[in-house]
């Protein structure tokens, strides 16, 4: 596939609702009813002054705390430039996994901006925008662990992830039995301590952690060949930020909206 650049691919970011859902169409029969919606959502986030945004807030390079206790990151950037455009201030409410969706659910944040994995049981609930990112999962072992090679060997292995994670859900069904845990260095502390055989995560979440910790004992030895698209999931029914087509342009970002990334993480985010 032809390789895109991060500016192009953040031009699919059509918002007001800042981006485009995928599938939207004018010929939409609910599309008088999707546009009252957007419009009531729309006008009350703007009376209100701000976007209420949910995430993590401890996943890199997705949304972290930096040295100085900034809350930072490639969805922090994203909401940003989607607040920006909407002429209101990004509120964020930092969560675990597990907890951001049933937050979304009953109304407690406008929109879930988390490296969230498009899938089809998500579909079922929840309307997705255009992809602004891409994932591939990566499989993680100790340096010293020859056993492991692919996520085949996984069967009869431990591992920890997030609840209900994507990541879960694959070392699951090659296998293996799956600690709940709630962070990133919670995992690799894990890893590299013995006490699980393996781990999964996004390549460019072990990617930015060996850029920091350069001597970390893990190595990766698999990850997935197709990689997962990465948008932002809101309600398909009325309480949710209804999102309508080409309503306003794109936020234009550029690689000097993301000063704490590198470049090779951007561009590991930015093509499938």
């Amino acid at each position: 596939m032809k390789r895109r650049t991060f500016i192009s691919l953040m031009g699919v970011m059509a918002a007001a609702g800042v981006l485009s859902l995928t599938g939207c169409s004018s010929k939409d029969t609910a599309a008088s009813t999707a546009s009252s919606a957007t419009l009531n959502k729309l006008d009350s986030i703007q009376k209100s002054g701000k976007l209420v945004v949910a995430l993590e807030g401890a996943w890199q390079p997705w949304s972290y705390h930096d040295s100085s206790d900034t809350l930072v990151g490639y969805d922090v950037e994203v909401s940003r430039a989607i607040a920006e455009k909407l002429g209101v201030e990004p509120e964020y409410v930092e969560s675990d996994w597990d907890s951001l969706f049933a937050g979304l659910d009953a109304g407690r944040y406008d929109m879930v901006c988390n490296g969230v994995e498009v899938t089809e049981e998500r579909a079922k609930t929840y309307a997705f925008t255009t992809p602004y990112g891409y994932i591939h999962t990566a499989l993680a072992v100790r340096k010293d662990n020859e056993d492991i090679h692919s996520f085949e060997d996984l069967k009869g292995k431990t591992t920890a992830n997030s609840l209900a994670s994507t990541y879960m859900e694959l070392a699951e069904s090659y296998g293996a039995t799956v600690q709940g845990i709630d962070t990133l260095e919670e995992t690799i502390q894990l890893l590299t301590a013995g006490r699980i055989d393996a781990t999964l995560n996004a390549d460019v979440s072990f990617y930015d952690y060996l850029n920091v910790h350069p001597d970390a004992d893990f190595k990766l030895v698999a990850q997935t060949a197709e990689a997962s698209h990465v948008a932002i999931p809101v309600l398909k029914k009325g309480s949710g930020l209804f999102i309508t087509c080409s309503m306003l342009s794109c936020p234009k970002m550029t690689l000097a909206n993301f000063p704490f990334l590198s470049g090779t993480i951007i561009e590991r985010i930015a093509q499938p």
